[in-house]
């Protein structure tokens, strides 16, 4: 893969741009941080060169006047929502966000329960936290939120909720997902802390939209792709321009809130410090693209992925044909299509042909290989190791794994853990693969050719079980299946 970003330099620019609007407001700043902090693989496929844990080292820059606030909608905790790409929900997460970021060095001084109305999940959620030596602050429903001002700067709006206790000058609020309370928490603090008499400033941190690169940007066409099911749209920041007549991108929720925000602003300092969203911004994403051709075809390769991400949930009925739409939409103004994507043909043509599910993987030096499903191995399994020989140059027609070593593998599935299914699946492919290669050289080199698998884009036939997709996911894989069922069934 092509580097396109510079993430040395995006580093040493962001924490240094970050310190500046610390500086800016005086005493304490709130920023907002959205997105994910320690394991963004969006923007790294989109920036080729991105570190997934950019965010968080640089953070680690600034550990010293740091401390993290997580936010939490109690509505999502009474109904246990999930966090789709880990599995886990929103209450979990906040435990392993804390942890997360303790393990890294990073203070975290509290969690905020937002838009708290007496649900009984939230109170033991706040109870759990508390008996583990947490802090836990609650924010209140606010009649009117976010139009009626006169209320929300108030004793009776803002007043109400929960002071958080920081120390920091520098807060960082996160949180599990979108839709969490992030920047109602920091404009519920600016007021306290303006009756306390401290100054205190609010910033965003988001690394999309991009602000300074062009509106149709692949790059920022892949966050409208990826933010399909939110309906984010990405616009022209009509307040910059206005105010210094100069073309910015912004997305439509942060356009719309603006005018409100202004008017929280004047009610809390009696003036607003912004005169557009895109001046409450601090991102410096933009200015570290140093291949903006990598991060073209980086981004409508990620488009594609979003594409059948959007049909593979549709046909589990998890997610809406608008998504779907919305993502075709998008590939029209790229000017993209699924054929794009190599590996798509391959696995299509090879299922065609041996009427069975099949794979496709494009290696690093643009090599396709495929694997078919036969009667010991799935077609991902088979796909994993005739990846490894070809990256190890082994002979293709060399066992890595005998025959005789699979088949009491297969044995064991079906007649003593009640598997219908007797083919090995990615992990245990990976598995028995490991253990020949203590006495086989080959199934050796074939191993220590895992690490290459990164950043390789595979596609299959049929949609995948979560035990594969888990494993392409671990080995950095980047995977797309056709929105169809192995097998016709009414329960999956």
């Amino acid at each position: 893969m092509r580097i396109g970003f510079d993430n040395e330099k995006y580093l040493k620019m962001q924490s240094e741009h970050i310190r500046e609007r610390i500086s800016q407001f005086g005493d304490k700043l709130y920023l907002e941080f959205g997105g994910k902090l320690f394991d963004d693989y969006h923007a790294s496929r989109v920036l080729p060169g991105f570190a997934p844990d950019s965010k968080l080292r640089m953070l680690l820059q600034l550990a010293d006047q740091a401390e993290i606030v997580i936010a939490i909608n109690a509505a999502d905790i009474e109904k246990n929502k999930v966090r789709y790409d880990l599995g886990i929900t929103y209450d979990v997460d906040v435990l392993r966000l804390i942890q997360a970021f303790t393990d890294k060095g990073l203070y975290v001084g509290s969690v905020v329960i937002t838009q708290y109305s007496g649900q009984p999940a939230a109170d033991l959620f706040k109870s759990k936290l508390e008996h583990m030596g947490i802090r836990v602050y609650r924010h209140y429903v606010i009649d009117g939120y976010p139009n009626n001002v006169s209320l929300i700067v108030s004793p009776e709006g803002y007043g109400k909720n929960d002071y958080i206790e920081t120390t920091k000058p520098l807060v960082i609020i996160t949180a599990p997902g979108p839709g969490s309370g992030k920047m109602a928490t920091c404009l519920s603090q600016l007021y306290h802390e303006n009756i306390r008499g401290v100054k205190a400033g609010y910033a965003k941190f988001e690394t999309f939209p991009i602000w300074n690169i062009p509106l149709k940007h692949p790059v920022n066409l892949a966050y409208e792709a990826a933010t399909a099911d939110l309906n984010d749209v990405n616009m022209i920041d009509p307040f910059h321009l206005e105010a210094y007549g100069v073309t910015t991108v912004n997305y439509n929720r942060d356009v719309e809130i603006f005018p409100v925000l202004n008017a929280i602003f004047e009610g809390i300092y009696g003036t607003s410090p912004y005169k557009s969203p895109t001046d409450m911004g601090v991102n410096m994403a933009g200015n570290c693209i140093i291949d903006d051709e990598a991060c073209r075809e980086a981004s409508y390769q990620e488009i594609i992925r979003r594409y059948y991400q959007a049909l593979n949930r549709m046909a589990k009925e998890q997610g809406s044909r608008d998504e779907v739409y919305k993502i075709e939409l998008l590939m029209k103004q790229a000017k993209i299509s699924p054929d794009m994507r190599s590996t798509v043909k391959a696995a299509n043509d090879l299922a065609k042909a041996t009427e069975a599910p099949a794979a496709a993987m494009e290696l690093p030096d643009g090599t396709i290989v495929t694997g078919k499903t036969s009667n010991l191995l799935g077609a991902s399994a088979a796909l994993l190791l005739n990846a490894v020989k070809a990256l190890g140059h082994i002979d293709h027609d060399v066992h890595l794994i005998a025959p005789t070593a699979i088949e009491p593998i297969q044995k064991l599935k079906v007649n003593y853990l009640g598997s219908k299914n007797p083919r090995l699946h990615t992990d245990e492919v990976l598995i028995a693969l490991s253990m020949c290669a203590a006495t086989d050289e080959n199934a050796q080199i074939a191993l220590n050719q895992l690490s290459k698998l990164r950043d390789c884009q595979v596609h299959t036939s049929v949609m995948l079980s979560d035990v594969d997709i888990n494993i392409f996911k671990k080995l950095g894989v980047g995977l797309t299946s056709e929105p169809v069922y192995e097998e016709r069934k009414i329960y999956h």
